[in-house]
């Protein structure tokens, strides 16, 4: 199974893809879609769904998982986060992709045992089951790759819940 995972933002959307076969897990790429502050933002959320598309057609992904906005502090960044989120929403669904949606609190918990967990904390045990060496420089991609590794995670549980 191939899962995207996707931190949305109109600013650098974060993404994170994985292949997983029953308890194995590879990464197969990771990076940011990045926007350039200066363009509209309908030109912003174009260059998102476009990207988020390209990704799609390239990896061909069983499941989208993103990160669902669960609470926030500033409107002001909180609506167009869910503008982002909608388009690479409606990406997925033009290709008949089921998507997932996992709260922060949710893939804290699900990677570290703690919801309160550190981003620290996560990125490192992200990079530890992921068996990745090099750093992740951004912290968009750390948070996909997150997003991928819980969505994967509770599969895998789900499934050996019902077996």
């Amino acid at each position: 199974m191939i899962i995207i995972g996707i931190d949305p933002g109109t600013q650098t959307t974060g993404f994170g893809v994985i292949k997983t076969k029953e308890k194995e897990v590879k990464v197969i790429d990771w990076g940011c879609i990045v926007t350039d502050s200066k363009n509209s933002d309908g030109k912003r959320l174009v260059k998102i769904n476009k990207e988020i598309g390209e990704l799609i057609k390239k990896y061909n992904p069983d499941l989208l998982a993103i990160e669902k906005l669960f609470f926030f502090k500033n409107l002001k960044t909180a609506l167009p986060v869910s503008e982002a989120k909608g388009v690479i929403i409606l990406a997925a669904c033009k290709k008949k992709i089921p998507i997932l949606e996992f709260t922060p609190l949710q893939v804290k918990m699900t990677i570290t045992g703690y919801g309160r967990a550190e981003k620290k904390q996560v990125q490192k045990m992200i990079k530890t089951l992921l068996k990745i060496e090099k750093p992740i420089k951004k912290d968009d991609a750390a948070d996909a790759l997150g997003v991928a590794l819980c969505c994967h995670l509770k599969e895998l549980a789900k499934k050996s819940y019902l077996k």
